[in-house]
């Protein structure tokens, strides 16, 4: 079981954590404030990676700067005023992707950011793993990283809050990795917390990092501690779900329960929703990104809440839960949930600033070196589209590193769209003198996984099945749309269903057909190229050949293709050919 935090806590001896002290009194409020995949955003996100869309009364929309701790610790300290009883919990995905302030001190700094908020709990999302379970047991207890040792050589003390994986377990013994719950107590109110992250994690992390760990069903882990919690006593239950769903708008603050409850919402969460055990009172989630407050019916037909802040730290969820004291357990007719913005019009929290300050000055060296020169911003993360200018730019720069003989002689280059993390923005930032320039943390936040590339054969029959599952199968309801280099088109019909989404006539390589029975050398990062993100297909390459990594390529051919008097240029889109 994970360590304690120092002076919080003690073992129940049952696989928790328990809070708290003793009081007495009938019925209280209890205030759920709730947030989810931060991935290490501590400063405010460039471009449209740090906007959330608001909705006015009139169906008119605006855009609105959001994020950054500084503002998140400002935001939150004050909804907590007047509030005794108040709990801070999270989703998943707090560390992980990271921008280079983060990412390049393995997270640490986003962890200490944590500790500071007061987040009493969180579930493990995906992200937790991309470093593998031992990495993620040292962030939860502490220690000095095996390789890199302790930032400025001080010890790194782990978080002061719970992870919880509740179904994330040992094929061995059966047991979770870290505790699958927690008890929040205050003055004799009592609330559990059981926390999940996402089935289908094998699915996309590094298979190597997760050996010998079994990822269970989200309803049945939840289901079986919520039995747990109540031989225990504990009636009140909150789920923290790493999975999610997709709203039927954008909008932060849209009525996703129009024109009944749990209307305006789709996706995996939905279904889940549906079968936890009505002993649950609301559901905490991620992973989408995406911003609801819903209420979608429990298996008895009783409302429930469910919510999701988007992501990046734009948003936190302010949710009400009446604690009934004789039942113990919360009223739920009474729920009431919000998702408000993080503006950047308060008071910055002065020990976030610090804090920022502080990692920056450790990764100023690295982080501010310019690598190349962009005329306009260039959409990834913040990207709708299918294709993304980014993922063409990343995909090309592939196929240029490994086109080579030598380097594995690539004839086209795939890449995974959840790859792209953030955007490039050519308006200055941080140390730039002026516009335009690419800093190395700037290409660190888009490409932060730092994977090896690499060469393999595939089958035209292969490459055919897999841009076949990008939507089919378990990409089937959200679809994973491959980034391609240039040279490579096809015609992507939505107006389809399944595979046949792909006409398999339509697919082109340099203007030829592609030949179900040609071996074509094809590049992709290491994720890729061993079936992660539901691709199947591209794990069954042959003749593989390692190159450099993807941060590495990405970064030569910003280097190679522009300077400040050629700026490189958005590259057209065009290679497939959507209908909708």
């Amino acid at each position: 079981m994970a360590a304690l935090p120092a002076g919080a806590a003690e073992e129940d001896g049952a696989g928790g954590w328990t809070y708290g002290k003793k009081a007495h009194g009938r019925t209280v409020d209890v205030q759920l404030l709730s947030f989810n995949d931060l991935h290490g955003n501590l400063e405010p996100p460039a471009g449209s990676s740090g906007e959330v869309t608001h909705r006015h009364a009139d169906g008119t929309t605006e855009k609105i700067k959001a994020g950054g701790v500084e503002y998140l610790a400002t935001h939150l300290r004050d909804a907590r005023k007047g509030n005794p009883y108040s709990i801070t919990a999270a989703a998943g995905d707090m560390i992980g992707a990271s921008p280079l302030i983060s990412g390049l001190f393995h997270d640490e700094p986003t962890v200490e950011a944590l500790n500071k908020l007061k987040l009493d709990v969180s579930s493990v999302g995906n992200h937790e793993f991309d470093e593998g379970a031992a990495e993620l047991a040292r962030i939860q207890n502490g220690g000095c990283h095996p390789v890199d040792g302790c930032a400025e050589g001080t010890s790194y003390e782990g978080a002061a809050f719970p992870y919880l994986a509740a179904n994330v377990t040992d094929e061995k013994t059966g047991k979770p990795i870290l505790d699958p719950y927690f008890v929040w107590e205050r003055k004799g109110v009592r609330i559990g917390f059981i926390g999940v992250t996402l089935e289908g994690t094998p699915d996309i992390v590094n298979a190597e990092g997760i050996k010998g760990l079994k990822f269970g069903d989200e309803v049945e882990a939840i289901n079986k501690y919520t039995k747990v919690l109540e031989r225990r006593g504990v009636r009140s239950i909150v789920a923290l779900i790493h999975e999610g769903g997709a709203p039927a708008s954008s909008a932060y603050n849209h009525d996703c329960d129009s024109p009944g409850p749990g209307d305006g919402i789709s996706g995996p969460v939905v279904d889940i929703a549906k079968k936890l055990s009505p002993q649950v009172d609301a559901l905490v989630t991620g992973h989408t990104h995406q911003a609801y407050a819903c209420t979608i019916p429990d298996p008895a037909g009783k409302p429930r809440t469910v919510t999701s802040a988007a992501s990046f730290g734009k948003l936190y969820t302010d949710t009400t839960l009446t604690y009934d004291r004789a039942t113990r357990d919360i009223v739920r007719t009474k729920v009431a949930s919000a998702n408000h913005v993080v503006t950047r019009d308060v008071p910055k929290a002065p020990d976030m600033t610090d804090l920022i300050a502080k990692w920056n000055g450790l990764a100023a060296p690295i982080a501010d070196r310019p690598v190349g020169h962009i005329a306009a911003d260039i959409g990834g993360r913040g990207s709708t589209a299918y294709e993304k200018p980014l993922g063409n730019l990343i995909a090309d720069a592939q196929l240029e590193a490994l086109a080579p003989a030598a380097k594995g002689g690539a004839q086209l280059a795939l890449m995974n769209p959840g790859g792209i993390r953030a955007d490039l923005v050519r308006a200055k930032s941080g140390t730039e003198a002026v516009d335009g320039i690419v800093t190395y943390g700037e290409a660190y936040t888009v490409q932060p996984f730092t994977n090896m590339m690499t060469t393999v054969d595939l089958t035209g029959a292969q490459l055919l099945a897999a841009l076949r599952q990008q939507v089919s199968g378990a990409n089937e309801a959200s679809p994973k749309i491959l980034q391609v280099s240039r040279g490579f088109t096809y015609t992507l019909d939505m107006t389809k269903t399944g595979a046949d989404r792909v006409d398999a006539s339509s697919v082109r390589l340099n203007g030829q057909p592609l030949d179900p029975a040609a071996t074509y050398r094809v590049a992709m990062n290491e994720f890729l190229a061993g079936g992660g993100d539901g691709f199947a297909a591209l794990g069954q390459g042959a003749n593989k050949l390692v190159g450099a990594s993807d941060l590495d390529v990405f970064i030569a051919y910003l280097g190679k293709h522009s300077s400040p008097d050629a700026p490189l240029a958005p590259p057209a889109t065009g290679r497939i050919t959507v209908r909708q």
